[in-house]
């Protein structure tokens, strides 16, 4: 496996498009659509949050209900939430719209959205941005971009990665883009991916990758405690990769969700590291569990920690509030077997031996917590397991953002 250029125009047949349509404020770029040449089977993971959008619910019912898409269009702005009847017959009108403009049947269409939740969406500005977009889709790279840079909220960056790796003797690509920095938490950690491939792959294999690969990557992802109500990753593969399709697990198939692990993987760790207002990536990885599952609720427990998240942004080596943490996550331990260690590019140095402190310096602690990634490792001496989650420090930006965000 290899990482290469691009993000989903990465993967053959995959076209993508981006406009500026006029529903920011600020007249930026608020509309991205991708598009297969040849029809998909797709798999989806959606929000847990009861209070849904009308964009989730569409999406559901044509990755459950029926066998192929073809196309994804997003908007940025507004999510499409809490907007009633009337706001689930307009993403319908939007697939419609992309249906008669790239000559595929409406539900074949996926559509997102992403912004505030409550408004309607201005549909004349959405349907002629659907038109502008499908004359310009485009299989290059940079259209590819420009599509992840659309999507954007109070994302800071842009988010895309891709990888090819060989599945029975054909290069296999994997490529994708996210946006998420604000009302993050596991359970869908509001962030949307759409993650193309050229594999060929039984639909229902595909899903099942996908759920296997959101819990390890997505669902590990905490900016602040919120779960969104626009969740959504998408994952459509076309198959023009032309390998053997993949219609039972064995080699192939592992090898295609190594790859697939590697592109959520990098992509939940972008989300992480541009949380609103954030100056640095958190990882907390918890080794010597009982079971991976004992190990991710730790780990997002001290992830999720306001506290810690806070000591983290004062580069504070703080551990008390990282045990602390761990003991109200409702998982079994002995904190007087716990070994706590803070890593970075600036070094590692260990905090607490079988739950208590040692002699370390705050100095050196201080510089290793100043990095722009900084990762909290903590040996639980139950088992072999681990599990690895990420966050960001809590800054004063954070606050200021969300005070403002409609504004």
């Amino acid at each position: 496996m290899k990482k290469t250029e691009g993000g989903v125009t990465a993967a053959k047949g995959f076209l993508a498009a981006s406009t500026a349509a006029g529903i920011k404020k600020n007249g930026s770029m608020d509309m991205a659509m991708i598009y297969s040449e040849v029809p998909c089977v797709a798999a989806g993971t959606f929000t847990t949050n009861v209070v849904k959008a009308a964009p989730v619910k569409w999406d559901r019912k044509i990755v459950y209900d029926y066998p192929t898409a073809q196309a994804i269009v997003c908007n940025s702005g507004i999510a499409n939430a809490c907007t009633g009847t009337e706001g689930y017959n307009y993403c319908e009108k939007t697939a419609q719209a992309v249906g008669e403009c790239l000559n595929i049947e409406k539900y074949s269409v996926l559509v997102a959205s992403t912004g505030v939740i409550g408004q309607q969406l201005p549909m004349g500005k959405l349907e002629a941005g659907v038109r502008a977009m499908a004359t310009k889709l485009d299989n290059s790279l940079v259209a590819g971009t420009a599509a992840a840079e659309a999507i954007m909220t109070t994302d800071t960056r842009k988010k895309e990665i891709a990888v090819s790796v060989e599945i029975g003797g054909k290069e296999v690509v994997i490529g994708g883009m996210c946006k998420g920095s604000g009302m993050i938490h596991p359970n869908m950690c509001t962030m949307l991916s759409f993650v193309t491939t050229d594999a060929a792959i039984d639909k229902d294999l595909l899903q099942q990758a996908l759920s296997s690969s959101v819990r390890d990557t997505y669902n590990m992802v905490s900016v602040d405690g919120d779960t969104s109500t626009n969740d959504t990753v998408l994952l459509l593969a076309n198959g023009l990769a032309q390998n053997e399709k993949i219609v039972e697990k064995g080699e192939d198939y592992e090898k295609f969700l190594e790859a697939l692990n590697e592109v959520n993987t990098y992509l939940a760790k972008c989300i992480a590291g541009d949380g609103e207002g954030a100056t640095a990536l958190f990882e907390v990885k918890i080794i010597g569990a009982k079971s991976k599952e004992q190990a991710a609720v730790l780990s997002k427990s001290v992830v999720t920690s306001n506290l810690t998240k806070a000591a983290i942004y004062g580069h504070d080596a703080n551990w008390g509030r990282i045990l602390c943490a761990m003991g109200y996550s409702g998982a079994q331990f002995d904190p007087e077997k716990v070994d706590l260690f803070f890593e970075s590019t600036a070094g590692r140095i260990q905090i607490i031996e079988n739950g208590v402190a040692l002699d370390y310096s705050e100095e050196e602690a201080t510089k290793i917590l100043s990095e722009e990634v900084v990762t909290a490792v903590a040996d639980i001496k139950m088992g072999d397991c681990m599990a690895t989650a990420w966050g960001c420090d809590l800054t004063y930006d954070y606050v200021k953002i969300n005070a403002d965000y409609r504004s």
